[in-house]
């Protein structure tokens, strides 16, 4: 599992580390290892021509002392000194003792376009609101470059805790971060801007807190997530699912988030709403009732929404029961909010940005731009779990101190019509097996990203392929 911390958590990790280690022991480490990733990326160092883009501060002295390392071995190593006067004065002598020289940032146009790599050295952690006017210049000239660009511990500009972008920023190839992830490396737009991120173990892990502040999963974190049948399971043991979708205008919600829920392993499928017969052509193994939800027999969770148009009837009635609901598309629209807060059985909601949006009462601009926000903002709104769909998902659990989960696998193939009607029904039938909301919708984000990227292989595939790639990135999971 990658965990993220805030920079004040880090900051106070780092201290306390210091406090152990020889002066100066701490930034040797982290110079090591992304002098030690430099040389990855080179190839051959020795004759490579490297340019650090040096700020003050630590993430000045991080760049500096890689490249005194790089030097050593043979690279032309320039740094442009943004700001001299506060320039970290032994990693700079470090620097010109190894051989290297240094360069005012008038001299960039002449030397960017030549670097083989350039490492942005501009500003650590502390960044807040996008680069200054001096340094913009400066990563424009990167960007343009035909040079490795390598962002020290994240990309000077974004903002560290929330991803948030609020001006320029670099765009890196690879950030080296240090000690932990930063939430600003796994959140979009922020995310964007760090290329590739490797992390470098400088001996953190004793000093940061047990709970992160952000979690993304990996596969064996999934795979300890998924229900796996007994022997003795019947389908009522692996859980049966309601789904009440569909309208007569939109048949098709019901069908895709029938077949999420079956490719997710649900042990049976309970429909009621308009599209039965479209359903039962699909998927003749679906129960069909022809009254709502209050009738429709038992089940262990309900999915609720998906094309149901302003018909309100479903959805309250699926909130009025005693097991776990999950509120999406039209559903999250229709269900009243004093209500999702009172229920005393777990609520799953599942929005795209402007769903969001709208049940905030911000604009889809707002929320794309702070999705860690948004999706906090409406999960203590609704007292709910709150999955919210978009170019990183993002999961928040309404319990305080509980991170925010990010999913990895997504993928822009997603953006299909019907595909969160599949990503519904399928985190309704892990609601359905028993996991929380939080592991149910978790799992089955990561499980909908891989099954996105199987169905479409590098070409255009629609919802119904994404429902059949489940099982596929299911395997893949748990082999």
């Amino acid at each position: 599992m990658r965990s993220a911390h805030r920079v004040e958590t880090v900051r106070s990790a780092e201290r306390t580390l210091m406090a152990r280690l020889p002066d100066g022991a701490l930034m040797q480490r982290a110079a090591a290892g992304l002098a030690a990733t430099c040389a990855d990326a080179l190839g051959r160092v020795y004759g490579s021509r490297v340019l650090l883009l040096t700020g003050s501060g630590d993430n000045g002295g991080d760049t500096l002392y890689a490249g005194a390392r790089l030097a050593r071995r043979g690279a032309a190593v320039t740094a442009i000194l943004l700001n001299p006067d506060r320039t970290h004065p032994t990693a700079l002598k470090a620097l010109l003792q190894a051989g290297g020289t240094t360069a005012s940032p008038q001299a960039a146009p002449a030397l960017i376009p030549r670097a083989d790599l350039v490492l942005d050295g501009i500003v650590g952690i502390g960044g807040r609101g996008g680069l200054r006017p001096e340094a913009a210049p400066l990563a424009e000239l990167a960007a343009a470059s035909p040079a490795i660009v390598i962002a020290v511990d994240l990309p000077s500009g974004i903002e560290p805790d929330t991803g948030e972008v609020h001006g320029p920023a670099v765009h890196a190839d690879l950030t080296v971060t240090f000690g932990t992830h930063k939430p600003g490396l796994l959140i979009d737009p922020a995310r964007a801007y760090a290329g590739s991120v490797r992390l470098i173990d400088i001996g953190l892990d004793d000093t940061l807190p047990a709970t992160p502040d952000l979690e993304s999963l990996q596969h064996p974190d999934v795979a300890a997530l998924l229900p796996h049948p007994s022997p003795e399971s019947d389908k009522y043991r692996r859980g049966v699912v309601g789904i009440a979708a569909g309208s007569a205008r939109y048949p098709g919600a019901a069908v895709l988030a029938v077949a999420g829920a079956l490719r997710g392993g649900a042990g049976a499928v309970r429909y009621v709403g308009p599209a039965a017969d479209s359903v039962l052509a699909r998927f003749p193994e679906t129960l069909v009732s022809d009254s709502g939800p209050k009738k429709a027999g038992r089940v262990q969770a309900w999915v609720a929404g998906p094309g149901v148009g302003d018909d309100a009837a479903p959805v309250a009635e699926a909130l009025a029961t005693d097991v776990p609901v999950l509120l999406d598309a039209d559903g999250l629209r229709l269900a009243d909010r004093d209500t999702v807060r009172t229920r005393t059985a777990p609520t799953l909601m599942t929005p795209h940005a402007g769903e969001a949006a709208a049940l905030l009462g911000v604009s889809r601009e707002e929320v794309e731009a702070a999705r860690l926000t948004a999706v906090r903002d409406l999960a203590r709104a609704y007292d709910a779990t709150v999955l919210l769909k978009g170019s990183t998902t993002l999961v928040a659990d309404p319990t305080p101190g509980t991170p925010v989960r990010v999913n990895p696998t997504g993928t822009p193939w997603l953006a299909t019509a019907g595909s969160g009607d599949v990503l519904s029904g399928l985190a309704g039938s892990l609601l359905a097996a028993g996991l929380t909301p939080l592991d149910a919708a978790s799992a089955a984000a990561y499980l909908h990203g891989l099954a996105g990227r199987y169905a479409a292989d590098g070409a255009p595939a629609g919802a119904h392929d994404v429902a059949e790639a489940i099982p596929a990135a299911w395997r893949d999971i748990t082999s």
